[in-house]
């Protein structure tokens, strides 16, 4: 099983991981985040293991809502705008994750593959195909 780094609590559901706290580790899993912590985002970890390559999950339903507050919904989107631009993957804990063309060419760039029960867009599967 491949080790990832747990961050904030445990996924509610199974993300095919053995969680670890030190590494050596192939991923990180963010688990959870509060609102702070998603608006002042900058886990040391996380932002290293981007800068490596390694795949980042962020389990979606661990993220802080605000729905009576407009500006702060606003500012929670745009937080997690800036976390999916720096290329951390997005997970609801479903068996499926749609592997994009851009996230198939970060995974063939870094010698990765697709997580189990990924689906390939075409042009993804393509890309895949062609290393």
């Amino acid at each position: 099983m491949v080790r990832a780094l747990l961050i904030g609590k445990p996924p509610g559901a199974e993300l095919g991981y053995e969680y670890v706290s030190e590494e050596p580790y192939d991923a990180v899993v963010v688990g959870s985040l509060t609102l702070g912590q998603l608006l002042r985002f900058r886990e040391e970890r996380v932002l290293t293991a981007l800068a490596e390559g390694k795949t980042v999950l962020l389990y979606t339903p661990g993220l802080p809502e605000a729905e009576k507050n407009r500006p702060l919904a606003t500012q929670l989107a745009a937080a997690r705008r800036e976390l999916k631009n720096w290329g951390v993957l997005f997970t609801d804990g479903g068996r499926k994750h749609l592997v994009t063309a851009e996230e198939a060419r970060l995974l063939r760039d870094t010698g990765k593959c697709p997580g189990p029960g990924a689906v390939l867009t075409p042009l993804a599967r393509e890309i895949l195909d062609g290393q």
